[in-house]
């Protein structure tokens, strides 16, 4: 029985690390995402509360098994992939996947032990930033649980991706050409960039004046007022002639300021 088995994305990462580690540690590669969303259908429930739908990955059912076999007969298991969003889903569905053998029954040891509530968890997750002897050593002294703010994060941006493309590239290939994807990003900044426009195009010229006027008393300082309206009711100024009797009004009036408001 070997003491680990140890889960990377890539096999060049694979063999090297195995190096470091030594004997004890069997290293295999998953080759990315073993799991995800079905091509043919939207795969998202948009009825309940967006709940992806994730499926094998077609091709990788031989990659899987594998790994489940190795996992069934391993002490311990170590998900090592990338140390981002994408290979903390990845560890994800891994770690969901080899937590069964393929009979679907939940995977054991050979050895039977009662369960230990303070006893180390047979999946973790390792990350090192570098492939380095020291990096990758020291990375397996500090196993954590994996991060599921990570893999929400991810899986956030899956679905978001499936809801905007599945949907709105029919289009482009049926406007533009064949073959184009519509992207998460792109698609909302396009759709805010033609709401302004059509905003822009919907502006109706509209004449207003403004009545501004610099008042003084006997302490300073001197400030400069805009004219609004009468007490609480706002009036707009649409024409010269108007503007012309609010001003005459406002000279012979008095002034009094009522409430300051410092900002």
């Amino acid at each position: 029985m070997s003491k680990g088995l140890v889960i990377v994305e890539s096999p060049a990462k694979a063999r090297t690390i195995e190096k470091y580690l030594g004997k004890g540690f069997t290293v295999e590669a998953s080759l990315g995402h073993v799991m995800d969303l079905p091509k043919s259908t939207l795969g998202v429930d948009t009825e309940n509360d967006f709940e992806p739908e994730y499926v094998v990955i077609p091709g990788k059912e031989k990659v899987l098994a594998k790994l489940k076999k190795l996992a069934a007969s391993a002490d311990a298991i170590y998900l090592a992939p990338d140390p981002d969003r994408e290979g903390e889903a990845i560890a994800f569905h891994l770690a969901s996947e080899l937590e069964e053998n393929g009979d679907g029954k939940k995977s054991k040891s050979k050895k039977k032990k009662k369960a230990d509530p303070n006893a180390v968890p047979r999946i973790q997750r390792v990350t090192f930033n570098e492939i380095t002897k020291r990096a990758v050593q020291a990375a397996f002294e500090h196993p954590r649980a994996i991060d599921q703010n990570l893999v929400d994060a991810q899986q956030a941006r899956r679905v978001l991706d499936r809801l905007v493309g599945y949907q709105v590239s029919p289009l482009l290939w049926d406007k533009v050409r064949r073959g184009l994807s519509a992207g998460r990003v792109q698609t909302v900044a396009l759709r805010l960039i033609v709401e302004r426009e059509r905003e822009i195009k919907a502006f109706q010229k509209v004449e207003y004046w403004t009545i501004d006027a610099n008042l003084s008393a006997s302490k300073p300082p001197a400030f400069d007022a805009r004219f609004l309206g009468k007490g609480e009711e706002k009036v707009e100024v649409t024409n010269g002639e108007d503007a012309e009797k609010i001003r005459a009004a406002l000279e012979t009036s008095a002034w009094t300021v009522r409430s300051v408001v410092r900002s």
